[in-house]
């Protein structure tokens, strides 16, 4: 991360500059500059550790009453959701929006700016939406803990994806706005360490077997690996970060990681 004040007062600020920006929960962040959004991106994984948790606590709780495992899968998506403030899809929509215009790079930002939505972002939120929860519906059907630990892997590998995008070598799309800020922020052994410590809540699921520990492990780097694939995209076409790529590379990382778990079962 960008040098700052003290490396303990900026892990804080930042701390509490990734739970305000990435949840919906009303946190008071008394210092923002460079340094402190380098933890904030860093420590993305863990806020997506965070929702995840309460997703889950959605699913084994609607599981524990008697709903089926499709509607607990509903209500623990729309959970995040919730938790998310819908920035996240938001994103999503307007990436979606702006790359299928076919425009150049100027007119694709000015659309991915606008508050609609256009027919591209629509069609994408569905799918998404609708994966998710057949996902996450087919890992709760399979075990209550089998659903907990894909969920949890997946929406960690969401947030480390934003990790990956705010590493050196990737550029802000716009002089401004939050790529602007954080772009670059964050050096690669903090991304790296992520990494490495995001699959083992696998093992969460370990009564489900080692092949599916394994399937869902591996669905860390296989969500990263999607959602890079779509950052060298937008790199392409928009010149670098936004606000809403980032949102959309984590909901596609999420997205990829929860099909690669299922695949394990």
């Amino acid at each position: 991360m960008t040098a700052g004040i003290h490396p303990l007062a900026d892990g804080a600020d930042g701390a509490r500059m990734a739970v305000g920006t990435l949840t919906v929960v009303p946190v008071r962040v008394e210092r923002v500059d460079r340094a402190v959004a380098g933890w904030a991106m860093a420590l993305a994984p863990a806020v997506g550790l965070g929702i995840g948790v309460a997703a889950a606590g959605v699913l084994l709780l609607a599981g524990a009453v008697g709903l089926s495992p499709l509607l607990s899968a509903a209500l623990a998506v729309g959970a995040l959701a919730l938790l998310t403030r819908g920035l996240h899809l938001d994103g999503l929509a307007d990436l979606a929006d702006g790359l299928g215009s076919a425009r150049p790079a100027d007119g694709a930002l000015d659309i991915m700016k606008r508050s609609d939505i256009g027919p591209f972002g629509v069609i994408t939120l569905v799918l998404v939406l609708l994966i998710q929860v057949l996902a996450v519906g087919r890992l709760a059907e399979a075990a209550p803990l089998t659903g907990v630990a894909g969920l949890l892997t997946a929406v960690a590998a969401g947030r480390l994806a934003i990790t990956w995008a705010c590493t050196p070598r990737v550029p802000a799309a716009r002089p401004e706005g939050l790529g602007a800020f954080v772009a670059g922020t964050v050096p690669w052994w903090a991304a790296g360490l992520g990494t490495a410590v995001v699959p083992l809540l696998a093992f969460l699921g370990w009564a489900e077997g080692g092949w599916f520990v394994l399937g869902c492990a591996l669905a860390v780097p296989v969500g990263l690996a999607v959602a890079l694939g779509l950052l060298r995209h937008a790199r392409r076409r928009l010149g670098g970060i936004t606000g809403d790529v980032l949102g959309a590379l984590s909901e596609t990382a999420t997205t990829a990681a929860l099909l690669t778990a299922v695949a394990a079962l």
